[in-house]
């Protein structure tokens, strides 16, 4: 496929107002593409991984995400960049602590259905901009508003004939975008978390659809063809053959003035 036809197509399609993300788990760090960006020595710092999907999806940037880039304790529990023994106990662990759930069972229940990666699993996330992929993406990322990943899921379902699913809890959701599709095989629906506001920008009315890499030339026939035979598409086209109703004093001037 060819990922700049396909980016530059999604993008200018749904006009989004960031570029799409492709996602690869490395099993090794040395399998980082040259003139990958790693935040720990292009910057100097150690970020989150939702700041590293904004540095792909906003500055056009490679970024590569290893254990010694990284800072965002949950994340890294999630992605197996820890040591943790068990990352749903030590999850739910912080999760209580930080008063995100009522109580330590309640806390299990939730953090042992979140997706994740074993421990030392991979060793690196590379973050592409699509339209710059060396390879097929394990994951692809698109961001945008509500009407945007409403066509989004459209398009999926005109091919898969599946409804899109998503978990939400407000919490973690990197692991969701990132990690679900890949570990499933199927599209996800996101709304992105507080880490992502707060550290990685992202604003309160943008939304995630994220489907495995394999899956591109669905979404891209669907956009195509859904809901073709009625004009469905972005922005949606508002409704206007009626005639608007007014109220009284409107009319009873409108009377007066022959206007009906």
């Amino acid at each position: 496929m060819n990922f700049l036809q396909a980016a530059e197509f999604i993008r200018n399609d749904l006009r989004l107002k960031t570029l799409p993300v492709a996602v690869n788990f490395l099993r090794e760090k040395a399998a980082l593409p040259e003139k990958t960006r790693q935040p720990s020595v292009a910057l100097g710092k150690r970020v989150t991984i939702c700041q590293g999907v904004t540095m792909a999806r906003v500055y056009g940037w490679t970024v590569g995400l290893t254990q010694e880039d990284l800072i965002c304790v949950p994340a890294m529990i999630l992605f197996g960049f820890t040591d943790a023994p068990d990352q749903s106990a030590t999850l739910a662990r912080l999760f209580c602590d930080v008063h995100f759930i009522s109580s330590p069972e309640k806390a299990l229940s939730e953090t042992g259905g979140m997706h994740r990666l074993a421990n030392g699993e991979f060793e690196a996330l590379l973050l592409t901009p699509l339209a710059k992929s060396p390879n097929v993406p394990d994951t692809v990322v698109l961001y945008g508003n509500p009407a945007q990943v409403m066509r989004l899921a459209q398009a999926y379902s005109y091919i898969a004939g599946e409804r899109t699913p998503g978990q939400f809890g407000g919490k973690v959701e990197c692991a969701d975008y990132l990690i679900a599709p890949f570990k499933t095989g199927k599209p996800r629906v996101v709304i992105p978390g507080m880490g992502d506001r707060i550290f990685s920008m992202t604003q309160d009315d943008e939304m995630v659809f994220a489907l495995p890499g394999k899956d591109l030339e669905i979404l891209l026939q669907g956009l195509h063809e859904a809901g073709d035979k009625i004009g469905a598409r972005y922005p949606v086209t508002f409704y206007q053959n009626f005639q608007p109703e007014f109220p009284k004093y409107y009319k009873t001037l409108g009377k007066e003035l022959g206007i009906f």
